[in-house]
């Protein structure tokens, strides 16, 4: 049984003080983790006192490592950095970072080992434009982008990677794939686990998908047999929108 998991990218949002103050009220509502796995990945300046504040059932993330550990890399963070302020999660390939800041499949790759070299949770994104799902290329943009980010990972090494359907198309406006959408890619994703190594291995690892997922659509998303979760932007940065998200993934 894969045990769902609710993410909430807060992006360039929140001040230290009101990313405090949702901590602060999400930790008392937040499900046990044998339920339902619960994460926010804030802005690196807010992590230390997150995960200082964290409660038992609630995970702090980053948005973004990079792939080596200390260098002339100005504006980056090492995932040593991160796993000694004790951050469980880490975003990898979230399709802001692959449109703004030119991250490539073999960039993504790169920060995937590293991420497990250290033993944080890799979040892996993966996703098409509108122009590749309106020639009916979704398949083959998420095959590629899930065979090159997965290069050299260990078949031991997949289960504990998370992965993330998120169309760029649909995130932040207030278009979404229909669940039927959604859960078709997200079970062509894990097709494409099974072929690299096998379908005990696809069956257990997790997919999210991530997409303008709010209120009214979550059940039912979260109803479809390959989605594993939820991965949502705006809709986290209410502490009491994120709260009804994370229990409707929890019934689902």
């Amino acid at each position: 049984m894969r045990i769902p998991i609710m993410a909430g990218n807060w992006k360039m949002n929140k001040t230290r003080d009101k990313a405090l103050d949702f901590v602060y009220e999400v930790n008392r509502e937040v499900p046990d983790l044998t339920d339902v796995e619960t994460a926010i990945f804030a802005q690196d300046v807010h992590l230390r006192c997150l995960v200082k504040r964290q409660g038992e059932n609630l995970k702090i993330g980053a948005q973004n490592v990079h792939y080596e550990d200390s260098g002339a890399f100005t504006g980056e963070t090492s995932p040593i950095a991160l796993k000694e302020l004790g951050v469980h999660y880490v975003l990898i390939g979230h399709s802001e970072r692959r449109s703004y800041y030119n991250e490539t499949d073999e960039s993504v790759n790169k920060k995937l080992h590293s991420a497990l070299k250290y033993k944080l949770v890799p979040i892996v994104c993966v996703g098409e434009v509108l122009e590749a799902r309106e020639q009916n290329k979704t398949l083959e943009v998420v095959e590629r982008q899930t065979t090159k980010a997965l290069e050299g990972i260990t078949a031991e090494q997949m289960p504990g990677i998370v992965m993330a359907y998120e169309p760029v198309w649909a995130i932040g406006t207030g278009k979404t794939a229909t669940a039927e959408m959604a859960n078709e890619t997200c079970k062509d994703i894990r097709g494409v686990i099974e072929k690299l190594y096998s379908k005990e291995i696809a069956e257990k690892v997790r997919i999210q998908y991530g997409g303008s997922v709010n209120a009214k659509n979550v059940k039912e998303l979260m109803g479809m047999e390959h989605i594993d979760g939820a991965l949502v932007g705006g809709a986290s940065l209410d502490p009491t929108s994120f709260i009804e998200l994370v229990n409707a993934v929890k019934e689902a």
